[in-house]
């Protein structure tokens, strides 16, 4: 059903500072330029590794859903997996009927990388939050 992975989701206070350690420590080779996702509450910033991406995000407001997750872990950490899908409607309807809870309304929205994604319920996936992304805009309808 899921296909490759596509990226980790990092929350971090910084998305600048945490890219650098991705970059000089460990040698991804792009940082690419920050943008804010408004409605959703976050920065983010990708950094791109030699078979797939880091997603950093960083609170924008005080009423970003980051906030409660880096009051837990103040330095940051693992936010998230997220894994490819052909039909993003197919794979939450999938997802359903195997018992899975889908986050907010069940609808999908559009994510950092511009297509449909829905959230899996960290409960149903051994305490993972995953992210399910279609891997095309145009089957999205």
């Amino acid at each position: 059903m899921i296909g490759r992975l596509n990226h980790i989701g990092i929350a971090t206070p910084d998305v600048e500072k945490a890219a650098k350690v991705w970059c000089d420590l460990y040698g991804a080779t792009k940082a690419h330029k920050a943008f804010d996702m408004v409605e959703q509450g976050v920065r983010v910033k990708f950094v791109d590794l030699p078979n797939s991406q880091i997603e950093l995000i960083e609170p924008l407001g005080q009423k970003s859903p980051l906030i409660a997750f880096l009051a837990k872990s103040p330095a940051g950490g693992q936010h998230h997996v997220c894994f490819e899908v052909e039909d993003i409607f197919a794979a939450r309807d999938d997802m359903r009927a195997k018992g899975a809870r889908i986050l907010g309304t069940g609808e999908p929205r559009i994510g950092a990388h511009g297509t449909p994604v829905i959230f899996v319920h960290p409960k149903d996936s051994g305490g993972v939050l995953v992210e399910l992304m279609q891997t095309s805009k145009e089957s999205a309808q």
